[in-house]
């Protein structure tokens, strides 16, 4: 008989190649949808004659602009975030919600106040990416669907009521999960890929002197011979790095080595081929800068590409859209936000979640952004602002922690973050000149989404405190029951009361006392633990406490649950040793009671006015807390108190 871990020995290369092909695979669907799509807009963008800083079209130029993306994908992907970056992880979780917690985790009494400052920088690259979940659908999608207009130029006014359809279908379907449409969205995109690099060497063929921009010399010489030209240029050329942050946000779904494989070996060189393959179109006729990416394939393959194309960013809206559920979900579990409704929709895969309120919110701004700009240039001034953002909070974030934590020497991290933040910064000041055009709105997106998740923070930290006072100690109020037994009634079955820690004594358990003498045989007094890992395994989920008294039936458990993880009560319950508990619970015929704060505005100057009546209206769109924590609704009381902010 062999054991499960000496099981695959004999089969293991074979299986082993085919979930690496696997994972490569799915990689190719979810993580590069958005930076595979890229080249539908990008150098277009960059020559657009409506820009108000337009880069003249000559051969010069040309080859400086296919340079200067060349390059800058090298760099920002391919060496701060395939090389980098991606090895910060958090027990395998990346993105910028990763890089939080282990700031908060590694943050010790000397670098505290930086850690919780570079912390908060944290927090506003991830409202930053919430901006980007908004503008991806719609300015992907749009790109897309303008490609009609190079086949069938009387269609145009179709664009934006298709773009609109499109879009209201993606969110439609989201509540189904992506775990039946995942498994083909990796060999769309790997269909995508090896068409765009063929289009590519065609448009390479023709003009094969294109590749001389891949010398770093051409970008040089752009940018320092026409800096008045270049420096605005780099707005419209960081779209080529747009959809970096999930390079390193969707790793704990595939893994580092299947990212940097399906990067190198297939993302990367269709990217690059595609480029250069628009570039050398452009050096033959002048006029194909309208639509490069869509005049490259022969007349007779536009259509299929305009199908394939608008299937690709419909993937890569995906992509946006489920990291925008993630980063809300995470932020949660960390306390920059209410607790929201999750709903898991695959049973074997725990990362792929649905969360509607983020989910409606996300398609009523998708929506109106399509509405409101009508193009994807249009869209296009507002887009890098996120992205050059993200990137840069994202490298500083990664540069501290290679320096406080594993104490990488100055030698290598001064010149290294120098270098990348030197030219993240290039990057965010040319976006900055685009505020004015369109990158205000995702700047204040962001800005909003940073002052509710500060608001919720600063306000729930008020609110515990006011509820410590008002609970008092729960070790005194168990030894008050000692005292108070003749005049309590015991009566049969087991009550949970949930509680935050077991510091003080839930409301909801004292009330029940004090008005009507009562109290189970059998009481479970839980607290919830969200720790800065992903998961935690049930041999470590719960620590039970018997507050003094080893037989009265009264204990607290705290239940340990990972940051990506849905509290479970009941089955926290399943999993406790009966000597532990006191006895066996009878879980199918618990009694769960829960504490309901009603939030009032009060006179302490704890808070802005302004940002007690956010914190107060944020509120409101707090999740049920009976079904987040898996409660069964027929068996949970609540009893309610009032605190003032």
């Amino acid at each position: 008989m062999t054991t499960e871990s000496e099981a695959p020995t004999g089969r293991a290369p074979g299986r082993r190649e085919a979930v690496r092909a696997a994972v490569v695979v799915g990689a190719l669907g979810v993580v590069f949808g958005d930076l595979g799509t890229s080249p539908i807009y990008t150098i277009a963008t960059v020559f657009d004659p409506d820009d108000p800083h337009p880069v003249p079209i000559n051969t010069n130029f040309v080859y400086g602009v296919v340079s200067l993306i060349f390059w800058s994908v090298m760099i920002v992907i391919t060496v701060t975030y395939v090389l980098l970056v991606t090895r910060a992880d958090n027990d395998g979780e990346g993105g910028v919600m990763a890089l939080i917690t282990l700031l908060r985790r590694w943050g010790g009494n000397r670098s505290g106040r930086t850690a919780a400052a570079l912390a908060g920088l944290g927090i506003f690259g991830a409202a930053l990416f919430f901006g980007d979940s908004m503008i991806t659908p719609a300015i992907s999608v749009l790109s897309a669907v303008e490609g009609v207009k190079v086949v069938e130029p009387q269609l145009a006014e179709l664009v934006v009521p298709a773009t609109a359809v499109i879009i209201v279908l993606l969110f439609s379907v989201q509540r189904r999960g992506t775990a039946t449409v995942g498994r083909f969205f990796g060999p769309v995109m790997i269909i995508w890929f090896v068409s765009i690099g063929a289009c590519g060497v065609r448009g390479i063929a023709r003009h094969p002197e294109i590749l001389k921009a891949l010398s770093p010399t051409y970008a040089l010489t752009f940018m320092f011979g026409h800096f008045g030209i270049a420096f605005f240029a780099l707005a419209a050329v960081v779209l080529a790095v747009t959809g970096a942050e999930a390079v390193y946000a969707d790793m704990g779904h595939f893994g580092r080595p299947a990212i940097a494989r399906a990067w190198l070996m297939l993302v990367l060189p269709a990217c690059v081929l595609s480029y250069f393959g628009q570039g050398a179109l452009i050096l033959g006729d002048e006029t194909a800068v309208s639509s490069p990416f869509f005049l490259l394939p022969p007349e007779w393959a536009r259509l299929p590409m305009v199908l394939l194309a608008t299937a690709a960013t419909v993937i890569a809206s995906q992509a946006v859209i489920t990291g925008a559920y993630s980063v809300a979900a995470q932020a949660a579990q960390l306390g920059y936000l209410p607790r929201l409704r999750v709903v898991h929709t695959s049973e074997s895969t725990i990362g792929q979640i649905y969360v509607p309120w983020i989910n409606w919110m996300l398609m009523v701004s998708v929506l109106t952004l399509v509405l409101a700009f009508r193009s994807s240039s249009a869209l296009a001034y507002a887009y890098g602002m996120t992205v050059t953002g993200t990137i840069t909070i994202t490298t500083l974030l990664f540069f501290y922690i290679a320096r406080t934590r594993w104490r990488t020497t100055l030698w290598l991290v001064v010149p290294g973050a120098g270098v990348l933040l030197t030219i993240d910064l290039v990057f965010l000041a040319a976006n900055v000149t685009k505020l004015v055009h369109g990158a205000w709105l995702p700047l204040s997106i962001a800005v909003v989404a940073f002052v509710v998740m500060t608001t919720w923070q600063r306000g729930r930290g008020i609110i515990s405190r006011a509820r410590e006072e008002a609970e008092g100690s729960l070790r005194a109020f168990v030894d008050q029951l000692h005292d108070r037994r003749p005049q309590l009634q015991r009566v049969p079955g087991t009550a949970v009361f949930l509680n935050r820690g077991k510091e003080t004594a839930p409301l909801a358990m004292r009330a029940n006392v004090t008005h009507n003498l009562v109290l189970h045989e059998h009481v479970v007094i839980m607290s919830i633990n969200t720790l800065p890992v992903p998961r935690v395994p049930d041999g470590e989920r719960t620590a039970v406490d018997d507050l003094g008294y080893g037989e009265d039936g009264i204990f607290h458990v705290t239940a340990y649950f990972g940051y990506m993880e849905s509290p479970n009560v009941p089955g926290v319950l399943r999993l406790l040793d009966p000597g532990q508990a006191e006895g066996p619970i009878a879980v199918e015929d618990a009694s769960y009671f829960l504490s309901r704060i009603e939030l009032k505005k009060g006179t302490a100057p704890t808070m802005a006015p302004w940002r007690k009546r956010l914190f107060i209206a944020t509120s409101y769109i707090t999740a049920d807390a009976a079904e987040h924590f898996g409660l069964p609704g027929d068996r949970t009381v609540m009893i309610g108190s009032r605190i003032e902010v």
